[in-house]
Order: structure tokens, then C-alpha cells, then sequence
């Protein structure tokens, strides 16, 4: 039996980089390292459909969402650069 469950966080998170075009910008490596280290700081939100999301969700809620997400994309580009430098000198 497969669930079809998602993290409500990864969807946006999705979105925000698409709408940035960050998904065809950043390498893959770097994009999937980016991803994790962002997710692994926000909360999880697990959704079965979508639509139904999108339908009954509070707009503030949203918003307070995607300024998380942004928060956190912002501290996971800082310390992957930091962490990529330090490897680079090494």
C-alpha cells in the first residue's frame, strides 16, 4: 500500500525556489544539500491532497509559512557558502 502523503514545507519550499529560478540556476548537488538543510529547520506538516490545502488554509497561516521558509533558505545559502569555503581552503 502507498500513501500518498507530502510535507507542506517541501511543496512551498518548491515554490519559493521555483519562483526565484533558483531551480534551474543552482547546481543539483547544491540545490538538494540547499533543500535539506532548509527543511531540516522548519517544522513538518504532512497534507494528502493539495487542492484541499489550498482551498481551506488561512491566508496568515501561509503567509507566517513562507516567511519561515525564507528565514530559513536564508541561514542554509549562509552556511553552505561558509561550509563550502571551508572546504575549499582545506
Amino acid at each position: 500500500m502507498q500513501l500518498e502523503i507530502r510535507n507542506y514545507y517541501e511543496v512551498l519550499l518548491m515554490e519559493l525556489l521555483s519562483d526565484e529560478g533558483l531551480l534551474d540556476e543552482l547546481p543539483q548537488d547544491y540545490l538538494a544539500d540547499l533543500c535539506c538543510v532548509t527543511l531540516n529547520q522548519l517544522p513538518v506538516r504532512y497534507i494528502r491532497h493539495l487542492v484541499d490545502t489550498y482551498f481551506f488554509e488561512d491566508h496568515s497561516e501561509l503567509s507566517q509559512m513562507r516567511s519561515e521558509i525564507q528565514t530559513a533558505l536564508e541561514k542554509s545559502r549562509a552556511f553552505l557558502k561558509a561550509n563550502l569555503h571551508k572546504e575549499n581552503r582545506g
